[in-house]
């Protein structure tokens, strides 16, 4: 299976779909709700309900194909009620099998600041450089050996 990357279009079946549903099934959503014509050669992404699985389809010049991938951790899709259908590009495409939603900033785990300052008085590993500064120097405190 070989894509130019250029010329491939790819389409995004905005809802959940029955991942029990193969070549026929597939096929008549792409004719009766996306209006397409499933022979054109473009890409058809199907995503089930809970976005851990994905099937493809297209047509290629002796039939049609279905490629199928399901993740064991993680999502396709973050949340359902941002998804559209809509027409998408084939980087896009291989973005989403990555688990790479494009313009979506996931926010780091950061500690409440109540648990922060408790948190960073109860570390006594830590060493402040500034209480080191005044400290008299080693050959002030210890007389030399001789």
């Amino acid at each position: 299976m070989f894509f130019p990357e250029g010329q491939i279009r790819v389409h995004l079946y905005g809802q959940p779909c029955d991942m029990r549903r193969s070549f026929d099934g597939l096929q008549s959503l792409v004719r009766h709700t996306l209006y397409a014509d499933p022979t054109d050669g473009s890409l058809y992404v199907f995503i089930n309900r809970r976005a851990t699985q994905m099937r493809v389809l297209y047509f290629d010049r002796s039939g049609f194909c279905v490629w199928a991938k399901r993740l064991e951790a993680g999502v396709f899709v973050g949340d359902w009620g941002q998804v559209r259908t809509r027409e998408m590009d084939w980087t896009a495409l291989k973005l989403m099998l990555e688990g790479i939603e494009p313009g979506k900033r996931r926010k780091r785990y950061q500690l409440p600041k109540s648990l922060q300052k408790s948190y960073s008085n109860s570390s006594s590993n830590t060493l402040d450089p500034l209480q080191f500064r005044n400290a008299p120097s080693t050959s002030e405190q210890a007389p030399e050996r001789g």
